[in-house]
């Protein structure tokens, strides 16, 4: 009877708690901001959601599994990032009954090569500690698990009981003499009842000492045996499984506590199969134990392949498969979902959306993406005028989060990006060597063409000849059109009247005695030929001759073109010169190999990464100086005038091959140059020779130089005395006023 009334009581406090929270929950979610909801926020938060089984088709299949009297261990099965956790989340709402969670997800770093990996002691231990510490220690006071205990309501009442027990005994052992004299009981006394009262204190104390000390008797255990400086330990403690071995203290919580339902979350990321045995174990005897007087089900989420063949079916009562709510083929959904969430979608390639995406199968890798896209977005872009490419920082954020470590390492030049980007001049000398070769291969064949063309005519001729010797009688050895002029027949061949002889319809042949013959050649020079003259013939292989020739010539021109803009190609596009030999480069990449070669080799992740990964702090450059060096550095051309505060500190910050280029086309750059050609005679040198080699090109920069360049005279006498082609060049061109105009003061200058 007293047994069920307490029973009632715990109950009815654990239906008032409950109560408690969900009323508390319910005023929260009613009175959260519309912009907390996540709607419209900026952010996603990673967490499970509890709106995961919209249908109810995974709830009730956990509902049936968890009311069914055969089900003690239940799994939810599918591959990482399917949802299981939110499939769990959204049960657990509607589950009326107290659920301890246990999650292995940070017990440990995800093991990787050359990595320790974690010892089956260490998991159990921390399923150990989740499931002992997810209990209040009031309600375990037996544990031999001692943890800080918080002071209770009665705390105060039992410190001052303790110091009225400590006096009583003091006042006991100074009155001991009339104690055993029996004077301390006298009846009737005027101290009788305080005498009485002490008595009855002090005993109380020391009964309820003598009964703690008896409880925690129970929770001590003899380890090993320390005699000195020599300890003897069972070898067990240290092999045995620590599940095992704390089962009693296993056992005790569940006779304590009132879970019914004990969820198990990535325990299967560690590859040990033989813990869910232990935890089988374990879950058979909880329910067999007398103690216990519900049914307690452990619910495990893992994955398919946690088991081989039909293991699983032997080891589980309830199998639940859960379908993956993203895969490589959906996840542009996904990746399209957060673009509109942060309003980014006509600032990114649509293109490299749907690409990159095929590589993303994690939903919430997605999120988290995205959630760092918008906090780099508004710190990078502060100040920078849009010339940050949202592309490249999208990419610089996905590879972020798929290889967090190798991102770690790139801000110290270290890791498997740092080494590829390393080797850009292996990459230029790679490319640079297999032009020269091809260079060299065709100039070989030019020259071969021009020997063989002769060859391939004297051939030609040879075999026009053999056809004609072919039908002259055997013992003649002279040939012509008329009898007074023969040739020999063994030269033919080499002989003009070769043409004269295929063109008539028949000739004279003599014998060595001075005979002659007349034979016949009507058709002789279309069979051979077929159907074309020995000059039609001779006219093909020649033009044939040409063709390859100029062929040969055209490539090993384009050759030279590619050659010379090698070192001022675009990083990615050197690297896809290569790409046949580099398939180990990104073999460290493991996994991901394919994205990182994806993203290297389209241009998103190149030698500008510190652009995206870093704020910029004025000091040497100015803003707009680093605003100039982002936009050649993306391949950009800023205006003529774009204004530039430090010229020295960007010309050193810029590339040698910039100053080839049309990077180099800015008055502020151009004036610091030939202010200064003793310091840059290099730098100026390219400058010139870029605007002699695409005189044209420079049109739009000269008219802004002439209006505000405070060296123009210095410019044009450099171009004059250093290019032959100048003034053909300012005469042909469009703008030929303008530049004359310049001309003239320019020379007069000169000349004083």
């Amino acid at each position: 009877m007293a047994r069920n009334r307490s029973w009632s009581i715990v109950g009815l406090v654990e239906f008032r708690r409950k109560l408690a929270g969900w009323l508390i929950g319910a005023a929260a979610r009613v009175g959260r901001p519309a912009a907390e909801t996540g709607h419209n926020s900026r952010f996603v938060d990673l967490a499970p959601t509890d709106e995961a089984d919209a249908a109810g088709v995974y709830g009730a299949a956990l509902t049936d599994a968890t009311e069914n009297p055969r089900v003690m261990n239940i799994a939810l099965t599918g591959p990482y990032g399917s949802g299981k956790s939110s499939i769990i989340k959204s049960f657990l709402l509607r589950y009326e009954h107290p659920v301890l969670q246990i999650s292995l997800a940070a017990f440990l770093p995800e093991t990787v090569s050359g990595a320790p990996k974690a010892s089956r002691q260490e998991i159990e231990r921390s399923i150990l500690q989740q499931m002992l510490y997810g209990a209040d220690a009031n309600r375990l006071p037996l544990s031999r698990f001692k943890r800080i205990q918080s002071p209770g309501r009665w705390s105060a009442f039992v410190s001052l009981f303790t110091a009225l027990g400590l006096i009583a005994c003091w006042h006991l052992m100074q009155s001991r003499a009339t104690v055993l004299s029996g004077a301390y009981f006298k009846p009737l006394g005027p101290t009788y009842w305080f005498n009485l009262l002490g008595i009855v204190i002090a005993g109380a104390f020391i009964w309820l000492v003598c009964h703690r000390i008896y409880v925690a008797s129970f929770g001590i255990s003899l380890k090993s045996i320390s005699l000195k400086d020599i300890e003897i330990t069972p070898t067990a403690t240290t092999e045995e499984s620590i599940l095992n071995r704390h089962l009693d203290e296993i056992i005790y919580f569940f006779q304590s506590t009132r879970y019914d339902l004990v969820v198990i979350e990535d325990l299967d990321r560690f590859e040990n199969p033989d813990i869910f045995v232990t935890l089988r174990e374990i879950n058979s005897l909880i329910n067999a134990n007398s103690g216990v007087r519900r049914p307690v089900r452990f619910l495990y989420a893992l994955r398919d392949d946690m088991f081989a063949n039909t293991d699983r079916t032997k080891f589980f009562e309830f199998i639940i498969p859960v379908i993956p709510i993203i895969n490589s083929s959906n996840s542009i959904d996904k990746v399209l979902e957060q673009v509109k969430r942060l309003s980014i979608g006509d600032r990114l390639n649509q293109q490299f959306l749907r690409e990159v995406s095929r590589y993303l199968d994690d939903l919430r890798l997605i999120r988290n993406i995205f959630n760092e896209y918008a906090i780099y977005a508004a710190n990078l872009e502060t100040g920078s005028e849009g010339d940050l490419d949202p592309n490249k920082l999208l990419a610089i954020l996905i590879y972020k989060n798929v290889f967090p470590s190798d991102f770690e390492h790139l801000h110290r030049g270290r890791g498997n990006l740092a080494g590829v980007l390393r080797r850009r001049d292996e990459y230029v000398t790679a490319v640079e060597a297999r032009y020269a070769g091809e260079i060299s291969r065709l100039e070989a064949l030019l020259d071969e063409t021009d020997r063989q063309l002769p060859t391939d005519l004297a051939e030609l001729r040879r075999s026009y000849a053999m056809a004609v010797i072919e039908r002259v009688p055997d013992g003649y050895t002279q040939i012509g059109t008329n009898q007074g002029n023969m040739i020999w027949l063994t030269a033919l061949s080499r002989s003009d009247r070769l043409d004269e002889i295929l063109a008539s319809s028949h000739a004279y042949v003599r014998s060595v005695n001075g005979g002659q013959q007349r034979v016949q050649f009507t058709g002789l020079e279309q069979e051979v030929g077929s159907g074309r003259t020995l000059q039609q013939r001779t006219e093909e292989v020649e033009r044939k001759s040409t063709a390859s020739r100029d062929a040969t010539a055209r490539n090993i021109a384009d050759l030279r073109v590619k050659l010379g803009g090698v070192r001022l190609a675009r990083f990615n596009e050197t690297i896809r010169e290569g790409a046949a030999d580099l398939n180990d480069l990104f073999e460290p990449f493991g996994e991901g190999a394919d994205l990182a070669r994806f993203l290297v080799f389209e241009g998103y992740l190149d030698d500008t990464h510190y652009q995206y990964t870093s704020l910029f702090h004025s000091g040497r450059l100015s803003p707009s100086d680093n605003r100039f060096l982002i936009r050649i550095r993306g391949y950009g051309n800023p205006k003529p005038d774009f204004q530039i505060d430090n010229p020295r500190e960007v010309i050193a910050a810029m590339r040698d091959d910039d100053f080839g280029r049309n990077y180099v086309l800015n008055a502020r750059i151009v004036d610091c140059l030939l202010g200064n050609t003793t310091t840059y005679p290099g730098h100026t040198a390219r400058f010139l020779d870029y605007v002699a080699s695409d005189f044209p090109a420079c049109e739009e920069f000269l008219e802004t130089y002439y209006a505000r360049g405070a060296a123009v005279p210095t410019l044009l006498a450099k171009l004059g005395s250093g290019w032959p082609g100048f003034i053909d060049a300012v005469l042909g061109s469009p703008a030929s006023l303008a530049h004359v105009a310049q001309i003239r003061p320019a020379s007069r200058t000169s000349h004083r």
